[in-house]
């Protein structure tokens, strides 16, 4: 496989992201949307999620379609996001119709970033704007690194970040991914600047440096973060054609790329979860291998992804915390 042409999720056909962030707040929100509904399912394989409206997700849950899913800093408090992007599609007149009245269907994932530096003594819950502003600013171009629901996150020893790749196969489908890195676990081996990811890179998206020479008996620094301050929130999407079933299969076989790329991971005091999505712009192939490949290419994404988002990310002066590059000796 390849990557697609901006190697983001948005090179699967139809898809938009857009973040928004709050530098003083240090948290953010990224929206993944489309122009017309598309299909989504949700596997959750960490112990402390937090979630909104996953449920409909299910393959036998009335409704087939959403109209945009949320990443969101903020913990409890960034579920509120998906209220400013519920507002902003019931004026655009999208929803799930009921009679004359529509419901916008709006899933979300948050992780929790409310220790991590930034200024959280606020009377009013900021990410109900911020969700709106991330769905208006929905493209096919987006920023990595420390933008949208990557803005504040973490892993156990690195700033961690907003990352995406894409994958086309030789059958022609694209899949791509989406993950906001915010990890009890780490993305790099030990103390380096080689990501656990690295048999997976393609054209040295990030940093081609490869795995190191020998791992050290413990590979893991000690960690800075404690219990209940991770999760790893991700979507992994196609352009083939798949109901709910198929992508709840596809996005448990994504979780693979996250325990490719971060050590530990879905851990009892990770949320981590995994959306997938469907824009059925493309027929699936009769072949037999089709899901499996589907599946593979998830999991491999997802894994580039993460420590793209590590990758991106960026310190500002007087962080305790390190960034990739100043690791790397690249800043």
């Amino acid at each position: 496989m390849k990557p697609g042409g901006r190697n983001l999720i948005t090179d699967v056909e139809g898809l938009k992201v857009g973040n928004a962030q709050d530098r003083r707040l240090r948290s953010g929100v990224t929206v993944l949307t489309a122009d017309a509904p598309f299909v989504a399912a949700v596997n959750v394989m960490g112990g402390a999620p937090g979630t909104r409206e996953t449920d409909l997700l299910a393959p036998d849950k009335l409704v087939g379609q959403a109209d945009a899913l949320v990443l969101s800093g903020g913990s409890g408090f960034g579920l509120a996001a998906c209220d400013g992007v519920m507002g902003a599609l019931a004026a655009a007149g999208r929803g799930f119709a009921v009679g004359s009245a529509r419901v916008p269907i709006v899933p979300g994932a948050i992780l929790f970033d409310l220790l991590n530096g930034g200024d959280k003594d606020w009377r009013d819950n900021p990410y109900p704007a911020l969700g709106r502003a991330a769905y208006a600013e929905a493209g096919q171009e987006f920023t990595l690194g420390s933008e949208g629901a990557g803005t504040g996150a973490l892993t156990r020893n690195l700033w961690g970040g907003l990352g995406s790749a894409s994958a086309v196969l030789e059958n022609g489908l694209t899949v791509g991914a989406l993950v906001a890195v915010n990890a009890l676990g780490s993305a790099t081996v030990g103390d380096s600047a080689h990501f656990w990811a690295a048999p997976w890179e393609l054209e040295d998206e990030f940093g081609g440096l490869g795995l190191p020479a020998h791992f050290p008996a413990d590979a893991e620094p000690q960690p800075y973060k404690q219990p209940g301050e991770a999760t790893t929130i991700a979507i992994v999407a196609t352009d083939a054609v798949m109901d709910k079933a198929g992508l709840l299969r596809m996005a448990t076989a994504a979780h693979d790329g996250l325990a490719r790329s971060l050590v530990p991971s879905h851990t009892p005091l990770d949320g981590d979860l995994v959306f997938a999505v469907s824009t059925g712009r493309k027929p699936m192939p009769n072949a037999v291998s089709a899901p499996f490949l589907l599946g593979h290419a998830a999991a491999t994404s997802l894994a580039r992804a993460v420590a793209r988002g590590v990758h991106a990310a960026r310190s500002v002066e007087g962080d305790r915390r390190l960034c990739w590059r100043q690791v790397a000796g690249r800043q």
